[in-house]
């Protein structure tokens, strides 16, 4: 082949790469900001993985509001007592969700400064279940008891219907400390005409089988327990 002839056939495939190129390029443009490419109007292209659509649930709200007693610490997802509170609710054929908002660690303090979203969610009921955590680091009584009587407070204008749950401590924290401590949840129950349950390991703590070793939380089985503990509370609270 002569010299002018290989001349020409690349110079045809270069032009013929070129043109290539150029048509990519009208088709799509980079974007260096995002990491992704769009197409030349602009217009980003859908997310491989579209977030699921959020199913519209009408049923008014049970919020069992409280800390690792309520959150079910130490058991598997799906057995804490606001879980076993739900499925009691269902058979029984009542149509209520019931939201489960225990962080374990919180003390009324903390209570206090999360109840500005229980409010936001509108409930039908709030199970108030605080003070565990103040008791065992050796709080002021005055301090939880003014903390714990803000969350009530604050709930109950709201126009929520509330259940206070109390907790015990002890006997190493000494009769008089102790005292007080109960005392809390007696007199706030009685200042806002609210139910309570004084001890909400009622027949699960000192039971085997319903505590976990640290002979704190409950077992899977001890929440059971403390559901049915609360429901007589709630049942007249509630329409079919």
């Amino acid at each position: 082949m002569r010299r002018t002839e290989s001349t020409a056939i690349l110079a045809v495939l270069a032009l013929f790469l070129l043109a290539c190129r150029a048509n990519n390029t009208t088709n799509e443009v980079e974007q260096p900001d995002s990491g992704r490419s769009v197409p030349a109007t602009g217009s980003p292209l859908p997310p491989p993985n579209p977030p699921p659509t959020t199913i519209n649930d009408k049923r008014p709200l049970i919020v069992c509001f409280g800390d690792s007693l309520t959150a079910g610490y130490g058991t598997e997802p799906g057995k804490s007592y606001p879980d076993y509170l739900q499925a009691d609710l269902d058979v029984k054929g009542y149509q209520y969700r019931v939201i489960n908002e225990g962080v374990s660690g919180n003390t009324t303090k903390d209570g206090v400064e999360r109840v500005d979203s229980i409010l936001a969610m509108k409930p039908a009921i709030v199970i108030v279940e605080f003070g565990g955590n103040d008791g065992l680091r050796g709080f002021r009584i005055e301090d939880s008891r003014a903390n714990l009587d803000q969350i009530v407070g604050t709930l109950k204008t709201s126009g929520a219907s509330i259940v206070l749950a109390g907790i015990t401590l002890p006997p190493n924290y000494g009769p008089d400390y102790i005292r007080q401590f109960n005392e809390t949840y007696v007199l706030l129950a009685k200042k806002y005409q609210v139910p309570l349950l004084p001890f909400l390991l009622k027949g699960v703590y000192g039971v085997d089988g319903m505590m976990q070793n640290d002979n704190t939380h409950a077992t899977a089985d001890g929440n059971k327990i403390v559901a049915k503990n609360i429901l007589p509370l709630i049942l007249p609270l509630l329409k079919k």
